[in-house]
């Protein structure tokens, strides 16, 4: 990305090299895992503390990357290997000498280890939400696939799964099977199955025994009961992301063996491009010379990490500008609701004020296992802001650490919230500092003029940033120190955001809503209202049954203007509705959060993780957002999902998040909402919130785990005999789930820099088409994709360029010298809708027969591509390439491939053999009919 005259990537490289030149060891804390030397370093390995204490889990692990490491090494033709792995042990199993965490937590892991409890069964998977060569965001594996070593005959073994899962995620390549669609027709008008490469061997078998394809396949479906299976001895050696449990396969796909026309996820992706293009084209390998020699390196080294008590300290902005906006006001809410709920229990939290005079300890450390502990350390959150005008954050996170080393001597593992409403020139003075103390700092910008300096030590201790505009009428803070949870992976344990309500309300109206307490949640479910000035407005809330809440019920808060209610035990499933009357003699904000804890261990709650691509751009580049909606590991499907972006001025800009597989969502139906945002208003930083929507309907556990999953092989052919697998188990079915939900999640903060004053012209054109499909019937061809937009995902763009040719590379490289489709009678459609365009494949092909081509070898097949061009003339990138067999002729059907006719070949020669052993075997047993005859005629006469 080109950041002309942008000073923020600027000074952040100069801090790199400042940081650099001082330590070098530091330029690397907190960064997470990187690439040295052709080795990878600080990939992080985490344990769910709900998994069952077991050490051969540990042993199983290092095993696996140990073997995996080799292999990967083999695969990448001597280029990359893992050096060192931390694995992270839940605080939950006993205490084992280990190092203590310092920024590593289980929401920052590469790998995680949890139980699925699902249809999916112990499938290891990658979830991948970005494109062709972007990293996923995890790999997955289950704890029965790293202790069951029966597994190994379906996966393969683990090292070499690990492998398939590491491409997926470093690399952003894609599986090369496809379970919905397992065979497909190629150019010579051939039935193949889906694979690559195709030099992959094997047979369909029915349930008696081996048998053709035409008893196996009705229209374009698997018959129930037949399969495919593949030779147990190959002599191909590719692909690692078909199926790496061949022993024979020990590399990727290139360019001489990938299979261009399986429809498979890869080929779509990545337009066609085989995995070992990708990976090479990735920085890991760019910037990897293969090792010379032949050993191989050494194996990994293991780090095994355990995190100590948790450890929280606030850290908060006093200076004379906290009074500005109601900041100081608005930080006493949510810091309320963060004490009184989001907090976990036996957490030790502290409260560090400051100014431009130095910091100041106002609560020490104190252990969270009581309410009454909670209302303490809130009525040790400041009251008043002091006369100074400046602020000094370094002593505020200096006073910080002061506070959480008084717990284990060091801050290794301990979390600061800091908030704070100025800006502060020297704050590089403790990026040092900051970054070898092992604790992660959270921090909040209230104001604009804070964002960039304190956000740049949330990014180099891996914490979150937040910008908080200066407006009462956003929930921006108190949806902040909601998303803050302890970072361990119980979901269980940790407060979940159900409402944040915002309205201004008129003197004597009204403000009524309905909040859904779901059925997985419920304990510790509290109730906070906030209100501007004056009194407290009269509450009435209603419980499903109808027994009512009133004012009387709520403990009220002056000093803070709040009024809270916790629900004792369980709260009742179903619809809550709050009624809040305005009873002061002008307008004033109105505002409700309300949150709760799941109900029961048996039932994962449905959560929302909201995040960006990037956390800074440049105009006119867009931001992705996105939104990962699940229950437990599973995802939720046709949730209306909305983001709310807030400039630092002017109005909100609100943006549905679909997950329909185009535009800047890469797979349909994996429960993450994307959606291009290119709304600027100003240059600055941007806060934004996701509130999610689901009503009630059969409950996501029925679908099975989104992302690329390692095949699980139903059996082999080995030594002409048939080897089944034992069949993938499966976990629970689908659940009523008869409330549906909410949820609300902040997604943090970003910047956006070169943004032009005042109106601007057209600068975003239409997103690149991601889902080209082509289809064959008789002599035409039907395309279909959806449709971009004006601007990237919305609006609706102007015209249509479809392009054919011969030859993949010409249509990749040279795509305006590709075959023009004439599509003038085609009007796009608005953004998301369904397009389709159908054209006859005689008048194209005669075209292209007279159309020299160079690169184009002799082939049945066809290429197609298209672009979009908005009413500025911006035209978007090239789709994704489809193919299309030219091969077809009407009424004819596909013939065998060689595989089938080799397979009818045998069954017929076995069948010949058998009929000659038959005949045989009756001439054998009527000539001993006769002789016995003739033994008796010759015993009578000689009677």
């Amino acid at each position: 990305m080109t950041h002309r005259g942008n000073r923020g990537p600027t000074s952040r490289l100069t801090l790199v090299t400042l940081l650099f030149a001082l330590s070098p060891e530091l330029l690397f804390l907190g960064a997470g895992l990187k690439l040295k030397e052709n080795g990878y370093d600080g990939l992080l390995v985490a344990i769910n503390p709900r998994v069952p204490e077991d050490m051969k889990l540990i042993t199983n692990i290092k095993e696996m990357i140990t073997e995996a490491s080799f292999y990967l090494f083999n695969a990448t033709k001597r280029r990359v290997f893992f050096r060192n792995v931390q694995i992270l042990i839940p605080a939950t199993w006993t205490a084992h000498n280990y190092n203590r965490v310092k920024q590593e937590s289980y929401d920052k892991a590469n790998v995680i280890v949890t139980e699925q409890n699902g249809v999916s069964g112990d499938d290891p998977y990658t979830l991948q939400h970005r494109g062709c060569g972007k990293e996923g965001k995890y790999i997955h594996f289950t704890p029965n696939f790293l202790l069951n070593d029966e597994l190994a005959a379906g996966y393969g073994s683990r090292g070499r799964v690990f492998v398939h899962e590491w491409a997926h995620l470093r690399w952003g390549v894609f599986d090369e099977y496809n379970k919905d669609k397992p065979f497909y027709v190629n150019g010579q008008n051939e039935i193949q199955v889906t694979r690559c490469s195709s030099d992959i061997k094997g047979i369909f078998v029915c349930e008696k025994g081996l048998c053709p394809h035409e008893d196996c396949i009705i229209s374009k479906l698997f018959r129930e009961g037949c399969t495919f299976l593949y030779n147990s001895t190959q002599n191909a050696t590719g692909s690692i992301m078909f199926m790496q449990s061949l022993p024979s396969v020990v590399e990727f796909c290139d360019e001489s063996t990938h299979n261009q026309e399986a429809p498979n996820l890869q080929n779509q992706v990545c337009s066609l491009r085989s995995t070992w293009d990708v990976i090479t084209d990735s920085s890991d390998l760019n910037h990897s010379l293969p090792v010379l020699g032949v050993e191989l390196p050494a194996p990994p080294t293991f780090s095994l990490l355990q995190a100590g008590d948790r450890v929280v300290c606030l850290v908060i902005d006093v200076s004379r500008k906290m009074a500005e906006g109601d900041r100081l006001l608005r930080f006493q809410q949510a810091a309320q609701l963060y004490l009184m709920q989001v907090v976990e229990a036996h957490t030790f939290v502290g409260i560090v004020t400051f100014d431009s005079r130095g910091g100041e300890i106002r609560a020490p450390l104190q252990q969270i296992n009581s309410d009454d502990d909670r209302k303490l350390l809130v009525s040790y959150l400041p009251t008043a802001v002091s006369t100074e005008a400046e602020t000094n954050i370094c002593a505020g996170v200096k006073k910080g650490f002061e506070v959480v080393e008084k717990q284990n001597g060091r801050a290794d593992g301990s979390v600061m919230i800091l908030v704070t409403s100025g800006a502060d020139e020297h704050i590089d003075n403790c990026l040092l500092t900051t970054m070898s103390s092992g604790s992660t700092i959270h921090s909040m910008a209230l104001g604009s003029s804070a964002a960039r300096k304190v956000g740049e030590l949330s990014r180099l201790t891996g914490g979150l940033k937040f910008f908080i505009p200066d407006k009462f009428t956003s929930n921006g803070m108190t949806e902040a120190f909601s998303r803050i949870s302890s970072g361990t992976g119980d979901i269980f344990q940790q407060s979940i955001q159900l409402e944040s309500m915002c309205e201004t309300v008129q003197p004597q109206h009204r403000l009524t809503n309905t909040v859904t307490v779901d059925s997985a949640v419920g304990n510790d479910t509290f109730f906070l209202v906030m209100w501007q000035t004056g009194g407290p407005p009269e509450i009435a809330l209603l419980d499903p049954s109808g027994r009512k809440y009133i004012t009387g019920d709520f403990i009220i808060n002056l000093a803070f203007r709040t009024a809270s209610l916790k629900i004792p035990g369980t709260a009742e499933h179903g619809h809550w509705t709050y009624t809040l009357n305005n009873t002061h003699h002008s307008p004033q904000t109105l505002k409700v959060t309300v949150a709760s804890r799941a109900s029961s261990l048996a039932m994962s709650p449905a959560t929302v993780e909201a995040f960006v691509e990037t956390d800074s751009t440049y105009f006119p580049q867009p931001v992705i957002i996105y939104a990962s909606v699940r229950k437990g590991l599973y995802p939720i499907f046709n949730a209306t999902v909305v983001a709310t972006v807030e400039p630092k001025s002017g109005d909100p800009i609100v943006l549905q998040l679909l997950d329909e597989g185009a535009g800047a969502d890469v797979i349909r139906n994996d429960g993450i909402y994307s959606r291009y945002f290119s709304s600027f208003a100003v240059s600055g930083s941007y806060s934004w919130t996701v509130h999610v929507h689901h009503s009630p309907s059969i409950s996501t556990l029925a679908h099975p785990v989104p992302g690329n999953h390692a095949m699980y092989v139903p059996g082999y052919i080995t030594n002409d005999n048939i080897q089944m697998n034992a069949p993938k188990t499966s976990g629970r079915r689908p659940v009523k789930e008869r409330w549906g939900f909410n949820r609300v999640s902040s997604g943090g903060s970003f910047s956006v820099l070169g943004v032009p004053d005042g109106p601007h012209p057209d600068a975003f054109p239409p997103c690149k088409i991601t889902d080209l499909e082509a289809v064959k019937v008789e002599d035409d061809v039907i395309l279909s994709w959806t449709a971009p937009g004006e601007d990237f995902d919305q609006g609706q763009t102007t015209s249509y360029e479809i392009r054919m040719s011969k030859s993949l590379q010409s249509i990749r490289d040279d795509f305006d010298n590709a075959f023009l489709v004439n599509s003038s009678e085609l009007i796009p459609q608005h953004a998301g809708t369904r397009e389709t365009f159908t054209f006859s494949l005689k008048l194209v092909t005669h075209e292209l027969g007279h159309k020299p081509d160079e690169d184009a070898q002799e082939t049945n097949i066809v290429y197609v591509a298209l672009r979009a061009m908005d009413r500025s003339s911006l035209r978007s990138a090239v789709s994704n390439i489809a193919l299309v067999s030219t091969s077809l002729s009407p009424n004819s059907a596909p013939v065998v491939s060689r595989d089938n006719l080799i397979l009818k070949g045998v069954l017929t020669v076995v069948g010949l053999i058998s009929i000659l052993c038959l005949i045989m075997v009756v001439a054998h047993c009527t000539l001993n009919r006769k002789k016995r005859a003739s033994r008796k005629e010759n015993e009578t006469k000689f009677l």
